[in-house]
């Protein structure tokens, strides 16, 4: 059984940083893409980030502008994002996925199969 376990969300100050990372278990996705999705309350599932399976490609939502960055490992089995300069709007839900699809690296909720529960990161003013 495949599981996404995400981590490192919390509560911070405009300004900050964190750190997620999201584990996976069951299966290795040594030849998928990743990526890292959000949803604030109200909105849509908005996509963050992505790294393609040898993270010689990733893909940043427009919104980022070069805050965010996103890494994967291997022997983890593990992807992450590295988010700075965080600010109020960045506060939603964070979620872990991996595209289906051998290597390929999607941007859109409906390339991704298996997806995690995600971890709240909320960014006060």
């Amino acid at each position: 059984q495949v599981q996404l376990t995400e981590s490192g969300g919390g509560l911070v100050q405009a300004g900050d940083s964190l750190r997620l990372s999201c584990a996976v278990s069951g299966r290795t996705f040594h030849s998928n893409g990743m990526a890292w999705f959000r949803q604030a309350p109200g909105k849509e599932r908005e996509f963050v980030s992505a790294i393609s399976w040898n993270a010689d490609t990733t893909h940043y939502g427009d919104f980022v502008k070069g805050r965010f960055t996103i890494s994967r490992d291997h022997a983890k089995n593990s992807v992450y994002l590295q988010m700075n300069s965080l600010k109020p709007e960045d506060t939603a839900v964070y979620y872990c996925a991996v595209d289906a699809r051998v290597g390929r690296v999607g941007i859109h909720p409906q390339d991704y199969h298996y997806w995690g529960q995600g971890t709240q990161v909320t960014v006060s003013s």
